[in-house]
């Protein structure tokens, strides 16, 4: 399918739609059942969905997937659970747009390939919808406009549904943020860093069962995801590790990001996977594609207040799982690797001190207050408070705490990223996507509320 072709005429047929039609999310009174429909039903999307079926407050109304396996179990899901009998949407490519025409849903959770999240963001503002964006980087700096031009110029809201931003240990040392606790914010570490080597190969026989096989050979994410490895070079996934982090520095509130430098190393670990596989080996056809994404891509940003952010991507090699935070400022510092902090005065000098006590004095609220509701909610609970809040906030058609102007600075840094590493790392200046509204905007998230 030629990307640019479909994303032209989406954009012009989501324009006909919109001028016809209204949508009731346009209410100002709280939703006291928020009608739901569910763009993409894999397993990320299956995740939502089990959350919202969890709700009383919500009905699942419409499922959309051209993929009949996944869509056949997440509508098992709805007959088990608070909605089961939605309207099911299938058969192709196109099909979500008959969904987004329907005239009896409030908000949409879009859970789809990433170069989907855009038209079908862009299109469900359009028709006045409060929108769920799964996360992931842009395709260019041009659809990033799109997605912020669509909310101003609609009724719909878009809520960036960034889960990591909610991780109990990224609450507390945000409440030591911005209570001072390591005095001026000086530099912030971030990253995606996760072997999914067994995630972006896979035989297809069973979830991640680590084959060497991608496209429509492949499972789940390998079906999509691992052809971006081959053609494209940059931070091709920024928001859990830079969400978090532009929090605590107040980008878009105060703060921005001003510009970016990126270099990668050379691509070794997917093609090593798959030669060194059983499955595999030196004959098998796989071998011979050459995979454009550097094993170990990092990304330097500059920010407005002085500040440097430091991210890297790195999931082609062995390795633990960790994110790799690291905030620092002129009074001390946390990093999540070791789960340890040093706070100048307060900790002993020179050495690390276990994080636990810190974490345990700082838990935020939010947590405090629901940590026995978010049991056994996925990603370590996280994934509750984030469907939470997008419910809450949905329901009553608010304004979200991470926002559709979030979206575009975080996901745009990857169409940057790839722009720099193929100048040689040359900087490229990041869009003030506020329009310079972010001089007066104040920082909202996990402040106000319960929620």
């Amino acid at each position: 399918m030629n990307r640019r072709s479909f994303v032209r005429n989406t954009a012009l047929t989501g324009a006909g739609l919109t001028l016809a039609m209204s949508n009731p999310a346009s209410s100002t009174r709280p939703i006291d059942r928020l009608r739901i429909g569910f763009l993409g039903t894999g397993l990320r999307g299956q995740n939502h969905l089990d959350a919202i079926l969890k709700r009383a407050d919500c009905e699942v109304v419409a499922l959309c997937d051209p993929d009949a396996s996944m869509l056949a179990s997440a509508l098992d899901l709805c007959k088990k659970g608070s909605s089961p009998n939605p309207v099911i949407y299938t058969g192709s490519d196109q099909v979500w747009q008959e969904m987004l025409i329907r005239e009896d849903m409030d908000a949409v959770i879009i859970s789809t390939p990433w170069e989907w999240h855009v038209p079908m963001a862009v299109q469900a503002l359009e028709r006045n919808l409060y929108v769920g964006l799964e996360v992931g980087g842009a395709f260019s700096v041009e659809e990033c406009w799109d997605l912020v031009h669509a909310e101003e110029r609609s009724r719909g809201k878009l809520f960036f549904l960034e889960n990591v931003c909610y991780r109990r240990d990224i609450m507390a040392v945000m409440r030591m943020v911005r209570e001072g606790l390591f005095g001026d914010l000086i530099h912030l570490q971030g990253g995606y860093q996760h072997d999914l080597r067994a995630v972006k190969l896979n035989d297809g026989k069973q979830p991640y069962g680590g084959g060497v096989e991608f496209g429509e050979k492949g499972y789940s994410e390998s079906k999509w995801r691992t052809i971006h490895s081959v053609h494209r070079n940059g931070e091709l996934y920024p928001t859990h590790g830079l969400g978090p982090v532009a929090m605590m520095a107040n980008i878009n509130r105060g703060n921005r990001m001003t510009h970016l430098t990126a270099m990668s190393t050379q691509a070794r670990g997917l093609h090593d996977y798959i030669v060194k596989h059983p499955q595999g080996g030196a004959s098998h056809p796989n071998a011979n594609v050459r995979f454009a994404l550097g094993d170990v891509v990092t990304t330097m940003i500059h920010c407005q207040q002085g500040q440097s952010i430091l991210l890297q991507h790195d999931t082609s090699l062995p390795r633990p799982y960790s994110l790799g935070f690291r905030v620092q400022g002129t009074a001390g510092l946390w990093m999540d690797i070791n789960q340890s902090l040093h706070i100048e005065g307060k900790t002993e000098s020179h050495r690390w001190e276990s994080a636990g006590a810190w974490l345990e004095r700082y838990d935020h609220p939010f947590w405090k207050a629901h940590a026995e509701k978010a049991t056994g909610a996925g990603h370590g609970g996280m994934d509750w408070f984030l469907i939470n809040s997008f419910v809450e906030h949905a329901r009553r058609h608010e304004h979200p705490p991470i926002d559709v102007y979030d979206a575009a600075a975080w996901m745009v840094i990857t169409p940057l990223s790839e722009m720099s590493i193929s100048q040689g790392s040359a900087p490229q200046p990041i869009p003030d996507f506020t329009n310079g509204r972010w001089v007066n905007r104040n920082p909202s998230f996990a402040i106000h509320g319960d929620y």
